[in-house]
């Protein structure tokens, strides 16, 4: 599958108003980015995995394991840091890097856990490697909050808690330099101040030369003197030193936490790209919720035939403004190769053509489309239109010389697997001559077995499509009484124009619209009167086909809600009956267990009575097996039976075997601690007023006293002596 779809086509269908509205459901900036720039796919294996991708996300809204969300910064500049020499990640970037990497894991371990629900992007994620080891990096060096870790250097930690005693120096000299000078008079009311993010003093300025110190500023009014006392400034001066040191030593960590994650480039990007990914499959599943779109069945036959399909931005404007979009239905098979749609001036002719290329484009490039999911589509190699007003002002083509152009590339490009989109078909020179080249191209692309549709005026193709094998008529429906076009596609019938129709509706004067019928062909006109006429006849037998199509439908309703009922009530009646035997079965033998306990009463002969009752629970037995034979089982299934049982046993072994193996160690972890305990305890030194208990005693006392490795225990109610090493620590005294 060579696919070739023009970014002429593209902008003819309007495509790119498509891509901004899937950006728009983006959650990262990277998805935004790379979301415009989608194209259709020239592998098909690549598409049906796409557009399964989308579908499954689709699913995830529906039910209860809803995909977890994935949003990440972008980490490309972090990336290509990891590739300078002698470079360093700043803590934010690290935090991207975290975020990321942990992101990924979640969704692949999510993935992983759903992988029956979404097989399609279980297969996407296992492209990722699963590791913890970039978080673990991260995490030891630096914090949630985006700063290096007290702990990532003993030296680190040295210096900040040195900043920290210095700092607490440097507070209490300036509160004892406040306190001094605001009892002497020196200070302003508001007493002190911040100047460069440095604790200053505000002085009166008439008791400046009473306080030693540096001048950092004044207030606007200059009432205000503020000075840093010389007491605080020796220690800000070390301060300066130290924040110095813990800046090179931060720097040196982060060198060094980046080159631990050079060798994890690779993965880094895979991960980036992964997440991009995830994020424009997840835009796509979102635009399609919007606008109710499936995925169709992928014909491998070329089929096309698209169930109330709807022009997705037509769709939204509509929705927006609450207008009705009506629905369009239409088939290309290999009888129906081609379709010439005719019809009124603003009937829908080309919104109709629009919608099928659109739709099309759409799905060949791994977007959902907004059809009955009944629908089938054939994937096409190329796609070609001429759409619009076409006129090249910097070429100096007109409008027909630019379509005859665009003709020519038709007919070189044209073959068994493309699809045409041809808007006002013929038009931009004589109807006659122009008329006369549109049959000879429609006559080639048929002959070529290319699948298309063509709008057009001219009758002499109305004609044409009779005339050809595969080739039919369509027509967009026209309400005469109202003059209104009711935007619905007819296929069978060429549609007339409605000319002189809807210039009356637009208030062209009747009489102007009388002299001109009478310039026309009288055979012209009641060519058109005779469609016209067919359309009328057509319009009601359709309504009394709809009409009948209703009450077939309803009477189908009906006949499946009394099937229902009578389900209902026959699955009732069958659960009665089964309740009644049960019941009566079980009054049969309780009467015979009556019967049976009254003899024993009367005799009390126990031999008899166990007789009976086996004898009794033997005819009961044979009864139910003769009911319910037993299934025997073939040689096979015993043999099956036997390895599944062997299996079974193997399997819990291995888990007895692990089960053991972590006992053991768990035994060994509680052993080192019991000795650490134990060796704590004879390392104890007792001490006056630790409350103690004898070993194997239950009684707590207090330790009056202790005479070389003799202590003397108060009880309360008793006191005691002896040996420390009968003791046992409670609570050591305060």
């Amino acid at each position: 599958m060579a696919v070739s779809i023009s970014e002429k086509t593209l902008d003819d269908l309007e495509f790119d108003t498509i891509l901004q509205r899937v950006q728009s459901f983006c959650i990262s900036d990277l998805g935004r980015e790379h979301s415009v720039r989608i194209k259709p796919f020239e592998s098909k294996t690549k598409l049906l995995s796409s557009l399964k991708k989308t579908d499954e996300y689709l699913t995830s809204f529906e039910n209860d394991n809803r995909i977890p969300n994935h949003y990440f910064d972008e980490i490309s500049k972090e990336i290509s840091l990891l590739h300078v020499e002698n470079s360093y990640i700043v803590p934010e970037g690290f935090l991207k890097v975290l975020n990321t990497t942990e992101t990924t894991n979640e969704s692949l371990k999510f993935f992983k856990k759903f992988k029956e629900i979404y097989p399609i992007l279980f297969e996407f994620s296992k492209e990722v490697e699963y590791t913890t080891i970039v978080a673990d990096y991260i995490k030891k060096v630096i914090t949630p909050f985006g700063e290096v870790d007290d702990k990532a250097s003993v030296q680190l930690k040295s210096i900040r808690k040195e900043i920290a005693e210095v700092r607490a120096l440097i507070d209490s000299s300036f509160t004892k330099a406040m306190n001094k000078f605001h009892s002497s008079g020196y200070l302003d009311d508001i007493r002190e101040s911040v100047v460069e993010n440095k604790r200053v003093l505000a002085v009166q300025p008439m008791y400046k030369r009473k306080i030693k110190g540096t001048l950092l500023g004044t207030s606007k009014t200059g009432s205000i003197l503020f000075i840093a006392p010389q007491a605080t400034l020796q220690h800000a001066r070390e301060l300066e030193n130290l924040l110095f040191e813990e800046k090179q030593e931060v720097i040196r960590i982060l060198k060094k936490l980046t080159e631990e994650l050079k060798p994890f480039q690779v993965l880094l990007v895979a991960y980036q790209r992964y997440l991009v990914g995830l994020d424009i499959i997840g835009a796509k599943a979102k635009y399609a919720l919007d606008i109710k779109a499936v995925l169709p069945k992928i014909s491998k036959t070329k089929t096309v035939s698209l169930i109330n399909a709807y022009h997705p931005i037509l769709l939204e404007k509509n929705r927006e403004k609450e207008i009705e979009i009506i629905p369009q239905t239409l088939s290309l098979n290999e009888t129906q190769q081609i379709i010439v749609i005719s019809g009124p001036n603003a009937g829908g002719k080309s919104i109709t053509l629009k919608t099928i290329g659109l739709l099309q484009v759409m799905l060949q490039s791994g977007i959902l489309i907004p059809v009955n999911e009944k629908s089938e589509v054939f994937l096409f190699d190329r796609i070609l239109t001429d759409i619009g007003d076409n006129q090249s002002i910097e070429n100096q083509l007109s409008t027909y010389s630019y379509r005859l152009k665009n003709m020519r590339q038709f007919l070189k490009r044209c073959n068994e697997n493309t699809l045409f989109l041809i808007d006002e078909f013929g038009t931009g020179s004589d109807p006659e001559l122009g008329g006369a080249l549109a049959e000879i191209f429609l006559e080639e692309f048929h002959a070529k077995k290319a699948f298309g549709i063509i709008t057009t005026h001219y009758a002499n193709l109305k004609v044409l499509a009779d005339e050809l094998d595969n080739v039919s008529n369509a027509n967009m429906q026209f309400n005469e009484r109202t003059l209104e076009p009711m935007f619905q596609l007819f296929i069978g019938q060429a549609g007339s124009s409605f000319t002189f129709e809807v210039a009356q509706k637009n208030g062209i004067p009747y009489s102007l619209i009388n002299r001109a019928k009478k310039k026309v062909e009288r055979e012209k006109i009641r060519l058109d009167k005779t469609i016209s006429k067919l359309q009328k006849e057509r319009n009601k037998l359709q309504k009394s086909t709809e009409d009948l199509e209703k009450e077939q439908t309803k009477a189908k309703e009906q006949t499946e809600s009394l099937s229902d009922k009578q389900s209902k009530i026959e699955l009732k009646l069958s659960q009665f009956q089964e309740l009644y035997d049960g019941n009566q079965k079980m009054l049969v033998s309780g009467r015979k267990a009556n019967d049976l306990l009254n003899k024993y009463f009367q005799t009390n002969n126990k031999k008899e009575l166990i007789a009976e009752f086996l004898k009794w629970a033997t005819i009961e037995r044979t009864k139910h097996l003769k009911k319910n034979p037993p299934k025997k089982k073939t040689k096979a299934e015993k043999k099956q039976q036997k390895v599944v049982a062997k299996k079974k046993q193997e399997v819990i072994k291995k888990v007895e075997k692990e089960v053991l193996q972590k006992v053991e160690k768990v035994r060994e972890v509680k052993k080192v601690e019991a000795n650490k305990i134990a060796k704590a305890k004879a390392d104890y030194v007792f001490k006056i007023n630790d409350r103690v208990k004898i070993l194997d005693g239950n009684t707590v006392g207090t330790i009056e006293s202790i005479e070389k490795k003799t202590a003397t225990i108060n009880f309360g109610f008793l006191t005691t002596k002896t040996n420390v090493a009968k003791l046992e620590l409670v609570e050591k005294g305060k």
